[in-house]
């Protein structure tokens, strides 16, 4: 199955998706992770900001995560994933390899973000050295119908990891 993490910059989903790849991997699962940040290193990396080179990052994202989960792995997905039409290919393209797709919208608000900001993106944006951050002048469609939303400014780490966990067990 795939676990889709979304949400703006700072929200929590690297480091959620890294918690929960530990708690599946400690049940003898196989757990996989991918983040959005290292896909841009790599597979990613001659992709810019565009809307469309955003939207073939996502597809790009969810085809590895297709291959990853339908070899039977745990595969979570860190991945701003602006736009609800990119997530829906994503959903769409696993539900024809008939593969399990839960995205999960991590729904800190903005100001949240900025006060975490690790890579201080929002320090910079607000500097006018980075443009097109997500969610201040580039969009962020918030999910009209998640599979869970988890206010991580409201929640830890650890109840969060346990609401995906019961989440995936739900859907077994």
């Amino acid at each position: 199955m795939t676990i889709w993490l979304t949400g703006l910059p700072a929200s929590g989903k690297s480091t959620l998706a890294g918690k929960v790849r530990d708690e599946v991997a400690s049940k003898s699962k196989i757990a996989y992770v991918l983040d959005g940040d290292q896909l841009r290193k790599g597979l990613c990396s001659d992709l810019g900001f565009s809307s469309n080179d955003r939207a073939e990052n996502i597809r790009r994202t969810a085809e590895v995560a297709c291959i990853i989960a339908g070899g039977g792995a745990v595969c979570t997905v860190s991945l701003i994933s602006p736009l609800a039409g990119a997530r829906v290919h994503a959903r769409n393209l696993h539900s024809k390899a008939g593969i399990p797709f839960y995205e999960v919208y991590l729904s800190a608000p903005p100001e949240i973000c900025e006060e975490r900001d690790p890579k201080g993106l929002y320090r910079r944006y607000r500097q006018g050295l980075l443009t097109d951050l997500t969610g201040m002048d580039s969009p962020y469609e918030p999910p009209a119908h998640a599979d869970l939303v988890l206010p991580t400014h409201e929640l830890s780490i650890e109840e969060s990891v346990r609401q995906i966990m019961e989440l995936m067990m739900r859907a077994r």
